[in-house]
């Protein structure tokens, strides 16, 4: 039988320190484990949370009466830039955390392992690095992009809980970055209308979209670019009243013209004193001929020629009116606007019972047509199917079709004049002394077909 007091007393410590060494061993081990696991949850959520769609907000405030977690869920999302900044703090203690304990894990395996000083720092890195990308960004992201609702409903108490614990130091973070937005200058997307028309072409050719679509979204692109002259009605087509016209007369003229505002004068057209709504003389039409008309008249609205239709639209709804003067820069009068005339800048043209159904241009071939001369630049565009660029550049102060020949040419044109511009021939089919009534238009295509047959 051995004698217990011959027994070697070494074997005791060693026995101690393996035990205790295999103790950290596990503690380190285990508790990486448990801050990779919550280094995925929170990494998940930051996905999960601002992946949400508007329809999956709605859902969730529609069930927050039933479910509580889903109350909490947009008790988070009410405050982002708060979310975020917990999410983003937890998540960086928690990363350090793991580095500081793999340290400590790798030294004893390394010592187990006999490894190089050198080689052991390249693997650590490499190591913890690839663990903490797969297992607490990557894969719990990927997670969460696809089950987001149920990813946020699970994370909402424990982000609670993290926002309180964090609050200070997140309302620091969120603060400070508050500080910077308000002196760092955003910078604004430098696109230009043209960008904008341009891009509407190539995707047009590759969309299925109809014509109409088509100059709709045209319209809109050119809308805050186009002047308030170029969609009036020119003073030389204004149906307008003498403030003396007897009412009898008044009354023929209204009928005739059928309009429901009508801009009335004082001695000549450049003293418009207001306009007349119909509207406003239903109620009289069973009065004498003496019956004074002119008390009915509304203060009429002015606008310059230059104002952009969009600032003009808005001050049409601001100011409850449908109709504006348009008066030139010595304050005479150049033209009337109408809602419908910059509604027509976006849709097209608007016909009602009232509208004229003559037709203002003749399609003679595909190379030829008949303009009358106060057709609108832009209406011109449209019909032959260009974006008018080369004729912007030279239009000068004009905005119909003669004024644009005149602008050009430098002098009234009489019939049977052309004037050459570009690839088009212009040949004026009717004048008078004061200008021009009726234009052709030939466009010249030689030179596109004779490069195509060298080609």
């Amino acid at each position: 039988m051995p004698n217990l007091l011959d027994t070697d007393p070494e074997p005791l410590p060693a026995l101690l320190n393996s035990a205790s060494t295999d103790a950290s061993f596990f503690f380190f081990l285990g508790a990486i484990v448990i801050l990779l696991i919550l280094s995925a949850l929170v990494s998940g959520s930051e996905v999960a949370y601002f992946s949400l769609s508007p329809a999956d907000k709605e859902l969730l405030e529609n069930e927050s009466q039933n479910d509580s977690r889903g109350a909490k869920v947009i008790n988070l999302l009410d405050r982002p830039k708060s979310l975020l900044a917990t999410i983003l703090i937890a998540n960086n203690f928690i990363n350090i955390g793991i580095v500081i304990l793999s340290d400590a894990f790798m030294a004893q395996v390394f010592a187990i392992l006999g490894t190089n000083e050198n080689a052991q720092i390249w693997i650590q890195i490499a190591l913890v690095t690839f663990i903490i990308l797969l297992v607490g960004e990557v894969i719990p992201k990927v997670y969460a992009t696809k089950n987001s609702m149920k990813f946020s409903k699970m994370m909402s108490n424990p982000l609670l809980i993290i926002r309180f614990t964090f609050k200070p130091l997140s309302s620091i973070l969120v603060r400070s970055t508050a500080f910077l937005d308000k002196r760092i200058k955003k910078a604004s997307p430098d696109i230009s209308v043209n960008h904008l028309e341009q891009a509407l072409e190539l995707t047009s050719e590759e969309i299925n979209l109809e014509d109409k679509e088509v100059q709709i979204l045209k319209g809109i692109v050119k809308f805050g670019n186009t002047d308030t002259k170029q969609v009036m009605t020119p003073r030389m087509d204004m149906i307008s009243l003498d403030s003396q016209c007897p009412y009898p007369e008044t009354i023929d003229m209204i009928i005739e013209c059928g309009f429901s505002r009508i801009p009335v004068f004082e001695e000549n057209i450049d003293q418009i004193c207001g306009v007349l709504y119909v509207k406003d003389l239903l109620s009289h039409l069973d009065k004498p001929a003496d019956f004074a008309w002119q008390t009915l008249i509304r203060k009429p609205y002015f606008v310059p020629e230059n104002k952009k239709i969009d600032d003009l639209l808005n001050e049409f709804q601001e100011h409850k009116v449908h109709m504006a003067i348009v008066v030139d820069e010595y304050g005479g009068t150049s033209g009337v606007v109408t809602f419908e005339d910059i509604i027509e800048e976006i849709v097209g043209d608007i016909s009602d019972e009232f509208d004229d159904e003559d037709i203002v241009y003749s399609k003679l071939d595909d190379d030829t047509y008949v303009f009358e001369g106060k057709t609108p630049l832009n209406d011109m565009y449209r019909v032959l199917d260009i974006d008018g660029k080369e004729f912007e550049d030279e239009k000068g102060e004009s905005d119909t079709l003669a004024g644009f020949l005149i602008e050009v040419s430098g002098k009234i044109l009489r019939k049977n004049e052309k004037v050459d511009f570009k690839d088009y021939t212009f040949t004026i089919e009717a004048a008078d002394k004061k200008r021009v009534k009726q234009v052709k238009i030939n466009i010249n295509r030689q030179e596109d077909e004779d490069s195509d047959t060298t080609d």
